[in-house]
Parts: C-alpha cells; sequence; structure tokens
C-alpha cells in the first residue's frame, strides 16, 4: 500500500480533468453548524455554506472556497 502525503504531489503522469458543471442546492448559513455527512458530522463556521449534493447529502463549503469553486445562479 502507499502512502500519499498531503502537500507533497507524487511524480506521476497526471492527467488534466474538469469538473462536470453539476447544479447543488446551496444555503450562506448565519451561524455556526454541524451537519451529519457521508464522513461523519462536520462544523461550519458562520458565512459558509450549507450544500446539498445530487443524492441529497449535506455537507458544508468554507465560504473562501465556495467563493473560488461556485458561482451562484
Amino acid at each position: 500500500m502507499i502512502t500519499l502525503k498531503n502537500g507533497e504531489i507524487p511524480a506521476y503522469d497526471f492527467k488534466q480533468a474538469i469538473k462536470k458543471p453539476i447544479p447543488v442546492s446551496c444555503i450562506q448559513m448565519q451561524e455556526a453548524f454541524r451537519v451529519e455527512t457521508l464522513e461523519g458530522i462536520i462544523e461550519g463556521k458562520a458565512g459558509d455554506y450549507l450544500m446539498v449534493g445530487v443524492k441529497g447529502e449535506m455537507y458544508p463549503c468554507a465560504k473562501e472556497i465556495f467563493d473560488e469553486t461556485y458561482d451562484l445562479l
């Protein structure tokens, strides 16, 4: 088994890919929150987004990541 460490990208022949434009539901939360995700309970801060994926799964998304990754429709 290979162990890969965060921030140490191995010298593999990586391909480029673009994430499919799949709309998700989201709301910017005005207070800190906890949400049960597929990975367990995760906390979000005030200003973070609560996301609902294509299969109804919920997860928090930090505002900074949301702003870099998503455009509101």
